[in-house]
């Protein structure tokens, strides 16, 4: 075959007959070239289109010069082949892999259509790069005829070298903590590179409120090593959280303010650490001062560290101090598990100490909790979709010369459940107890107010059982506002008075986002079962949220 070199080549392809040169057509080939290499180049991939349709055994019968400026190829297509079988090492390729795009799939060998034999290897090697083999390539050898509908050839994959994570980087918050990516991302040195698992990993970022994703990682690869790049953001997290409430006073027929202060810095000195102050008083001469430290991961460790102290005074009759230590594991991004000790001190602080009703004791109590919390990051007004909170403590009281074994737990749980964009159910059940043979008022549960049951004072009910139902449904407005309504529920006992009562509230409420921060306002009416409803019973609880 002698062709010379010619400006503005034109280029026809044909079959054996009609049908072959109607395949052929179908390819679009390119007809008009420059150059007579260009022009020859086209002709072999053709030659290659055609056996990727299945025509392996195709061949080019002549190209011929038929004017100066035209060339004739013509091709015999002979049989058409619909069925490749290709055999693989599974040591270098999982079944898993090949199962998404092969309906056949053996140890030795997977069957697919030879038209898709080309997506399916890019697929492979898409996969292959993912699991942590970055430079691998893929081609096919020892492509034969099987029998009369099907060929079968050998997947050979090279340059099959796994790589591991040698280095991590952290682009933007650069002082993000190392431990958080070792134990709570869980992407540590050494770790097989896989990006698609990297990438899974990296979006648990999104249940953290100190920092969030900038982009997704990206990672450099050079001969001897594999380098991880990680873009994180610090972001504003210490919150604000300031109630006021107010009603009338059954008794004197006057308003009453109550109102908390719950201050909440997090993740200041870059160790994911969190301090929590929180000061509270309410209508009935009642004071509570609690401070909390959240350490997670000491010493590069997986366990963290959380201390609490719990100040709480009833007017002039006592005050009960709790301290409390604990260690936790953090599971996953959503859930953790701790153990702690915890001890109280309650003093009665009245002249006349002839009442059995309130002594002095202490108690020391081993506790057990686990907590899940999913979050919707998404959703400002609504951050949260989840949570299951539980802790159960078994301990002793001391009293005088006396010890009783008891047992405490408490249950908080809620979730939203999101209808649609608009409109969602919020469900709250809280519920705690005391399990002992005899209680002192002074350590019973207290419960009532905006954070349990609406409608009544804060912390003015007090019980050995509890348990509050709270509902919402709530209607967004905008994507900064939202109204509720209030349909909350609750039943009690209180051993000492052998009480056993049940509570309902009703109300409305909205929320809206200001500059200041998520500005909420509560109104409630309480009763109990024997009651009727009396406005003049309803509560109004106002609180802002800001973060800073």
């Amino acid at each position: 075959m002698t062709f010379t070199d010619a400006q503005n080549l034109n280029l026809i392809i044909k079959g054996k007959g009609s049908l072959e040169t109607t395949i052929i057509d179908s390819l679009n080939y390119k007809k008009i070239f420059s150059d007579f290499i260009s022009l020859e180049n086209e002709i072999e991939s053709q030659h290659l289109k055609l056996q990727k349709l299945g025509f392996i055994e195709n061949k080019l019968l002549s190209s011929d010069k038929k004017n100066d400026s035209t060339y004739v190829a013509k091709f015999s297509l002979n049989k058409k082949y619909y069925t490749i079988y290709i055999y693989y090492d599974n040591k270098l390729l999982s079944k898993e892999i090949l199962e998404p795009v092969s309906n056949t799939v053996t140890t030795e060998y997977f069957i697919t259509t030879i038209s898709k034999s080309e997506d399916i290897l890019n697929y492979i090697n898409f996969k292959i790069i993912e699991d942590g083999i970055p430079f691998a390539s893929l081609k096919l050898v020892n492509l034969k005829k099987k029998d009369d509908n099907n060929i079968y050839a050998e997947l050979v994959i090279s340059n099959n070298k796994k790589r591991s994570i040698d280095n991590i980087i952290v682009k933007g918050y650069e002082k993000f903590s190392k431990s958080y990516i070792k134990h709570f991302l869980k992407i540590k040195k050494g770790n097989d590179f896989n990006l698609n698992t990297i990438k899974e990993k990296i979006e648990v970022l999104n249940s953290l409120t100190f920092a969030s994703q900038i982009k997704p990682p990206e990672v450099l690869f050079t001969k001897d090593s594999t380098s991880l790049y990680l873009y994180i953001e610090k972001t504003k997290s210490n919150n604000f959280d300031g109630f006021l409430g107010f009603g009338t006073n059954e008794t004197t027929n006057k308003i009453e303010f109550s109102g908390y202060l719950n201050l909440s810095i997090v993740n200041n000195l870059n160790y994911g650490e969190s301090f929590n102050l929180v000061y509270k008083s309410d209508e009935n001469e009642q004071k509570t001062f609690e401070v909390n430290f959240n350490l997670p991961y000491i010493f590069g460790s997986a366990l963290g560290t959380e201390f609490n102290l719990n100040i709480f005074k009833k007017d002039s009759t006592y005050t009960t101090v709790n301290q409390s230590v604990g260690l936790f594991y953090q599971i996953n991004a959503k859930q953790k598990i701790g153990v702690g000790i915890e001890g109280i001190l309650s003093n009665n602080l009245l002249d006349d100490a002839t009442s059995t009703a309130i002594q002095d004791y202490n108690s020391v109590f081993y506790s057990l909790g686990y907590q899940y919390i999913k979050r919707q990051y998404y959703n400002l007004l609504f951050p949260v979709n989840f949570v299951f909170d539980l802790k159960i403590s078994f301990g002793k009281r001391n009293f005088e010369s006396t010890t009783e074994k008891q047992m405490l737990f408490n249950l908080n749980t809620f979730k939203n459940f999101n209808l649609n964009t608009k409109n969602s159910i919020y469900i709250r059940l809280n519920s705690a107890g005391i399990n002992s043979d005899n209680f002192f008022t002074n350590e019973l549960l207290r419960f009532g107010g905006i954070k349990s049951i609406r409608g009544f004072e804060e912390n003015r009910l007090i019980a050995s059982l509890y348990s509050v139902f709270n509902t919402e449904y709530r209607y967004r407005l905008n994507n900064n506002m939202y109204i509720h309504s209030i349909v909350d529920a609750a039943y009690f006992e209180n051993d000492i008075t052998q009480t056993k009562e049940k509570l309902f509230a009703f109300g409305f409420g909205f929320g809206v986002f200001t500059k200041a921060g998520l500005l909420k306002f509560n109104y409630a009416n309480g009763k109990s079962e024997s009651q009727k409803f009396k406005f003049s019973d309803s509560k109004i609880h106002i609180s802002l949220s800001t973060i800073f």
